[in-house]
């Protein structure tokens, strides 16, 4: 259903939009808010990756060798991020086109929730994880 309402597919109640057009005068002091809120909205994405480092670093490892995956899992999340805020007007030319062809983003990304629901619901999902599961159980992390 949710890659249907991303589609566009459903009815027109499910492009709704709520937005707050006030901007906030709290400026450099306002940083620390908008960085806990964004970390709050991110949780769900973050929290499974950060569980599988943690889990590495606990189980399998040395502080040391914690510490350095620790490094690179947080390395590797804020990389995307600085490069776009150093490299803001190119960036903004990424942005633009994704704007521009935000219809098609949005209807690639329903089609992989779409697919992935109907794989989920056959079965499909678990044996291809489960074969995921047995051709990487031999797999030694490089750091």
């Amino acid at each position: 259903m949710l890659g249907l309402a991303f589609m566009g597919v459903l009815g027109g109640f499910t492009q709704r939009e709520f937005r707050f057009h006030r901007r906030p005068t709290m400026g450099l002091a306002g940083a620390p808010l908008l960085g806990v809120l964004f970390g709050i909205g991110w949780t769900p994405c973050i929290g499974p990756t950060l569980a599988a480092v943690n889990t590495l670093a606990f189980n399998q490892a040395s502080a040391g060798r914690g510490a350095l995956l620790t490094v690179a899992y947080c390395v590797g999340l804020g990389a995307p991020f600085i490069l776009a805020a150093v490299a803001f007007r190119r960036a903004l030319g990424a942005f633009a086109w994704v704007k521009r062809h935000h219809v098609w983003v949005m209807r690639a990304g329903g089609l992989m929730l779409v697919v992935v629901g109907v794989l989920l619901v056959t079965g499909i999902w678990d044996r291809m994880i489960a074969g995921l599961q047995v051709w990487s159980a031999t797999f030694t992390p490089g750091i």
